[in-house]
């Protein structure tokens, strides 16, 4: 079954101890949900068991584009990237039914990319 890989885009700073309530209660019936659809999350960055990977609230990174590094994020935004996970599903149509019961769709957004499969041979 096809992967994509999801960005979780939230309102800056993103600040995890700020999250409206209710929040890590969606997240937690999330993977159930994605299972109804017929979906499966594999894995990522704030799932539980997997909370490790969730990155620092900030509007700041450091972006490197050839030899020019800069501080800031790539793609100026008024949303920065918060998480990110993995999920399978049958085709792109499910995956993103399955994103948009992601809670960060309420107030940032989720971006949902196939992921890279190589030729077999």
């Amino acid at each position: 079954m096809p992967q994509y890989g999801v960005l979780v885009y939230s309102p800056a700073p993103a600040d995890p101890a700020a999250l409206a309530p209710g929040y890590l209660d969606q997240l937690e019936r999330y993977p159930a949900q994605a299972k109804e659809l017929g979906g499966k999350v594999l894995g990522g960055s704030y799932f539980a068991g997997q909370r490790g990977f969730a990155f620092e609230p900030s509007t700041a990174g450091t972006a490197v584009r050839g030899d020019a590094v800069r501080t800031g994020p790539l793609v100026e935004s008024d949303l920065v990237v918060t998480a990110f996970y993995v999920l399978q599903a049958p085709d792109m149509d499910v995956a993103v039914q399955i994103a948009k019961l992601n809670p960060a769709v309420r107030d940032g957004g989720v971006e949902v990319r196939p992921m890279f499969v190589p030729a077999k041979g």
